[in-house]
């Protein structure tokens, strides 16, 4: 070998280690907080997810050991073009590495088909349609906290098995809503019930008077309500005011949060059933995060199951930056190392993140207590079940995300 060709060799060898060891210590990361800042979801996601994401880099210790973490918010108006074009100009323009949150199953597939043309990261705890880890994976995307596959298994199986065996729908006509109808019906099915009917209502609905009297004519024990938000608790207040429930019919919230019970009043919530994998007064390390979350909260609200996601899915992806030795702003690449390690975090405990994104830890059945059984303010679950890990999402056999397929 000649002097000029071993010279060349050798410059480029030192620039390959040069270029590898930028990428080693590039200790940059942009954090996009996309959620429903003002509307029916806002109370649930909303300004509580960037306080949530805020904490998650406090605690993470992360600036102390070198690294420069930005956050950014963003309202998507639970329209899906509305949050595919902040998602596109975050990517594109402000650099952003990951996104967190988005609740709305429509705005959060969307999105996530266009994370994974950037190569960027997906965290989501506040979309709940089970597609995501499913039908509509992707090598880019996570799914924290919850899915319709969850609270349909929790919530459905529960009540069909213990009698309520026939069941009505009012479904938000949307991804979330088909979508824990679809996993909702095949729960109570299996568990030897039926479905006498159901009918779809739009997002943000104010009046279901009409709707509510098609589940009242239906006779069916339970009126499973697939919506979430502002449209749950404005058609609980309503199924009162019509005097469903002491007509003998059960309403089952099929998503409700902590933020929903505390809009109702115990009054009005008192006897609902619903499945969550976090609740604020669960054990000590939740008590402990959620003082510290309201304390910073304008409204002083408790951290919902969505915050919780936020900050929880952060954190474990600090530990994969950290384990990579630094941000190599390849989505894909750090996502794959999110799965590698074993989660383990304050507020839901020891689990994994499965092939196909889906986050794994127990969820549990709760029960709003009476306002006589509460002892102050926010007290407002009792534990009436746990569902293991293993059995509170899909099982990997049943998953129909193309990832699997080898």
């Amino acid at each position: 070998m000649n002097n000029k060709i071993a010279a060349l060799l050798l410059g480029t060898a030192v620039a390959l280690a040069a270029g590898n060891l930028a990428v080693a210590q590039d200790k940059t990361v942009k954090i996009g907080s996309l959620s429903d800042q003002s509307g029916l979801y806002a109370d649930l996601g909303g300004p509580g997810s960037t306080l949530a994401a805020q904490m998650a880099v406090e605690d993470s210790g992360m600036t102390a050991r070198g690294w420069k973490i930005d956050i950014i918010s963003g309202d998507h108006l639970n329209k899906p073009d509305v949050g595919v074009n902040i998602a596109r100009q975050w990517f594109d323009v402000d650099k952003v590495d990951v996104i967190v949150d988005i609740p709305n199953s429509g705005v959060a597939l969307a999105v996530s088909n266009m994370v994974r043309e950037k190569n960027g990261i997906l965290l989501d705890s506040g979309a709940g349609s089970s597609d995501l880890t499913n039908a509509q994976c992707t090598p880019n995307t996570i799914h924290w906290a919850y899915d319709t596959y969850t609270l349909a298994h929790g919530t459905g199986t529960s009540l069909a098995k213990a009698g309520g065996d026939s069941w009505f729908f009012l479904t938000a006509d949307y991804a979330f809503g088909a979508a824990i109808e679809r996993d909702t019906t095949a729960a109570v099915k299996a568990a030897g019930g039926k479905i006498l009917g159901g009918v779809k209502h739009p997002i943000g609905t104010s009046d279901f008077s009409s709707f509510l009297l098609q589940a009242q004519a239906s006779k069916a024990k339970i009126i499973g309500l697939a919506n979430a938000g502002a449209d749950t608790t404005n058609a609980i207040k309503q199924a009162a005011e019509f005097g469903i429930v002491a007509g003998g019919q059960k309403l089952a919230a099929l998503l409700l949060f902590i933020t929903d019970v505390h809009a109702l009043g115990l009054n009005t919530a008192q006897g609902l059933n619903f499945t969550e994998t976090f609740y604020w007064d669960l054990n000590d390390q939740s008590r402990a995060f959620a003082k510290r979350f309201q304390e910073r909260m304008k409204n002083h609200s408790m951290p919902t199951m969505v915050h919780a996601g936020v900050y929880a899915s952060l954190l474990h992806y600090f530990k994969a930056l950290e384990a990579l030795g630094g941000n190599p702003h390849d989505g894909a690449r750090v996502v794959a190392k999110m799965k590698e390690l074993p989660t383990d975090d304050p507020l839901f405990g020891k689990g994994s993140i499965e092939p196909n994104g889906r986050t794994i830890h127990p969820a549990y059945l709760f029960e709003v207590k009476k306002p006589s059984e509460s002892k102050g303010p926010w007290d407002y679950y009792k534990l009436v079940a746990t569902l293991p890990a293993d059995e509170a999402f899909t099982p990997l056999d049943k998953s129909t995300c193309p990832l699997l397929k080898k």
